[in-house]
């Protein structure tokens, strides 16, 4: 038998005009205490974004998203929130803010394996 673990995950979104509260999806992010996982996965669509709204520039999306990324790992370019355990990673990556990378409240899930489980919501949620 497999370890079925218990996590929590958000999915990343795009808002480009805050207080309009349209909004499309980019990635997910997700946390597993047990075996302290975090895991994340974007995918930016740059010709989505300029349609949704030209005057956002892609580049720097790319740029936040990839910072956003860099804390979720704990890499040391991710600054000093990289730094954090997993867990407070995970709740700083997923704390409401209102700027034009946000992401959606946190559900929870059963998995036995994270990595795919973090694919398949992926493909299921952004692509």
């Amino acid at each position: 038998m497999h370890d079925r673990h218990l996590y929590e995950y958000a999915v990343i979104r795009i808002v480009p005009q805050v207080e309009r509260e349209e909004f499309f999806n980019v990635g997910v992010v997700l946390y597993c205490k047990r075996p302290r996982f975090i895991g994340m996965e974007f995918k930016l669509d740059a010709k989505k974004l300029e349609a949704f709204c030209p005057e956002l520039d892609v580049e720097q999306v790319e740029k936040n998203l990839n910072a956003f990324k860099a804390i979720c790992y704990g890499e040391k370019h991710g600054g000093p929130i990289a730094r954090l355990e997993p867990a407070e990673r995970f709740r700083w990556l997923t704390a409401t803010r209102s700027s034009v990378i946000q992401t959606s409240k946190t559900h929870p899930g059963f998995s036995e394996n994270l990595e795919v489980t973090l694919k398949c919501l992926f493909e299921d949620l952004v692509l």
